[in-house]
C-alpha cells in the first residue's frame, strides 16, 4: 500500500481557511514535541492544547511533562492564544488499554493501544466541545507511525463526528526545528517514551554501552 502524505493533507486544508481561524482541539505528548506545532499550528487555528497521557510513568515523571508543556504554552510568542487543559491522570486506564499487550516491543501493537486511548478522549472531548478539528503532536516522532496514527484519528472522527485534522508533523523541518526550540526554551527532554515499558526498555539499553552510546549521541534517540 501507498503511504499517504498527510503533511501535504494538511497543507491543502490550511490553504483553504481563506482566513478563517477554527477551533483545534490538539492532544500533546510533551513540551518538546508541542513546540514546533504550536508554533506552526497557532498561525491558522484556535488551540485547546489537551495534556491527556495516563500511560506516563511514575506520577512525579507526568506532573513533570505537564509543568513543561505549560511553561512552554506561557513563554511562546504564539500568533493565536493557546489555553491549556488537562485531562484526568489515571493509569488504569493505560494498563487495561495494554493489556495482553505487555511483552510486545516499542512501535508494536502495545503502542497503537495507547494510541487509541489517548486519541479517543481526544476526539469525545473535542466532540462534546464543537471543536471543528482534533490532532495530536506525536506524529511529529520519527520513531511514532504517523501512517497508524493518522488511520486512528480518521476512524475516530467519523465515530465522533469531528474534524480530523492530518498530520505528519516531523516533515518540512518540523522535527528538527523542535530540536531547536527545545534548546531555546530549555525544555526537559525526557529520554524514554513516557510508559513503565518503555522506561524498562531505555534503561536496558543503557545498560548495553556499546549500543546506549551510538542511541544517545542521536537526536533521533530522543523519544519525544
Amino acid at each position: 500500500m501507498n503511504k499517504v502524505n498527510y503533511q501535504k493533507q494538511l497543507d491543502e486544508i490550511i490553504r483553504g481557511l481563506s482566513g478563517r481561524v477554527p477551533s483545534l482541539f490538539l492532544h500533546s505528548c510533551c513540551a518538546p514535541c508541542s513546540s514546533y506545532v504550536l508554533e506552526y499550528l497557532s498561525q491558522y487555528f484556535s488551540i485547546t492544547d489537551f495534556f491527556y497521557n495516563p500511560n506516563i510513568y511514575p506520577e512525579e515523571e507526568y506532573a513533570h511533562r505537564s509543568a513543561e508543556l505549560q511553561r512552554l504554552i506561557g513563554q511562546m510568542p504564539l500568533v493565536h492564544p493557546v489555553r491549556f487543559q488537562e485531562g484526568r491522570f489515571d493509569p488504569r486506564e493505560f494498563y487495561t488499554a495494554v493489556k495482553g499487550l505487555e511483552q510486545c516491543g516499542e512501535g508494536s501493537e502495545r503502542c497503537f493501544a495507547c494510541f487509541r486511548l489517548r486519541l479517543e478522549e481526544s476526539a469525545k472531548m473535542a466532540s462534546a466541545g464543537g471543536f471543528d478539528y482534533f490532532t495530536t503532536t506525536l506524529t511529529i516522532s520519527p520513531l511514532k507511525n504517523a501512517q497508524k496514527l493518522n488511520e486512528i484519528g480518521m476512524e475516530l472522527a467519523e465515530k465522533y463526528h469531528v474534524g480530523w485534522l492530518p498530520s505528519d508533523f516531523k516533515k518540512k523541518g518540523g522535527y528538527l526545528r523542535s530540536t531547536e526550540l527545545s534548546r531555546t526554551y530549555d525544555l526537559y527532554r525526557q529520554d524514554y517514551c513516557g510508559c513503565v515499558f518503555s522506561m524498562r526498555e531505555r534503561q536496558e539499553m543503557k545498560e548495553q554501552p556499546e549500543v546506549g552510546d551510538e542511541v544517545k549521541n542521536k537526536d533521533t534517540a530522543k523519544f519525544l
